[in-house]
């Protein structure tokens, strides 16, 4: 299922350059202005515009392509490991999605407090869509191979737990690593307690 731009946006070559610039911006640390995403691109405000109707609309369509990014990376993985052991296509997956994650530091503003209520279901559903739906499938069936001795629910809630307080945590910065290093890392580490060894 690869991600679409949301509608009502336009999809010409300067529409494309205004997206590259946002991404660039949005995605890094800090809020960014339109006026400063103006100035960025040599252009007039009611130029981008023209293309994205609002912020809200660019940053979405800013996300989006960081999900679809996300999407093919999972989906990649997904058939590298494929009829590979349960650890291994569990991390692959956990690679491919956490090391595109990182890109999405403007879901720390979408998610977290006082984010747009808007963006932060968008973020919240295309989370749900990309990364926790594939996740929670993939611990039913590590559970139904026998490979998890943890219930599969238990197990995504964690996962989601995790992610959601690291998105809006200082610990990443404090450690000097990503939120998705972490969530990476937090993963590892329930599964480790959760996987059977010499299990079939």
């Amino acid at each position: 299922m690869e991600t679409k731009l949301v509608s009502g946006v336009s999809t010409d070559g300067r529409a494309e350059a205004i997206l590259d610039a946002a991404s660039r911006l949005f995605l890094g640390p800090g809020r960014v202005s339109m006026d400063e995403l103006a100035r960025e691109l040599g252009m007039a405000k009611k130029t981008i515009y023209r293309h994205f109707p609002d912020r809200q609309a660019l940053l979405t369509a800013v996300l989006d392509r960081q999900f679809g990014a996300i999407e093919r990376a999972v989906l990649a993985a997904e058939q590298e490991t494929r009829g590979r052991p349960f650890a291994d296509r569990m991390r692959g997956f956990l690679l491919a999605a956490c090391g595109e994650l990182t890109q999405i530091g403007a879901a720390q503003l979408a998610v977290g407090r006082g984010g747009d209520p808007e963006v932060r279901r968008h973020v919240e559903q295309r989370f749900d869509a990309v990364v926790y739906q594939p996740l929670d499938a993939l611990f039913q069936e590590g559970h139904r191979e026998g490979f998890l001795s943890a219930p599969p629910e238990l197990l995504g809630e964690i996962t989601r737990g995790a992610l959601e307080r690291l998105l809006n945590s200082r610990l990443p910065g404090e450690l000097n690593r990503t939120a998705a290093d972490l969530l990476r890392t937090t993963v590892d580490t329930v599964l480790h307690g959760a996987i059977r060894v010499g299990c079939p």
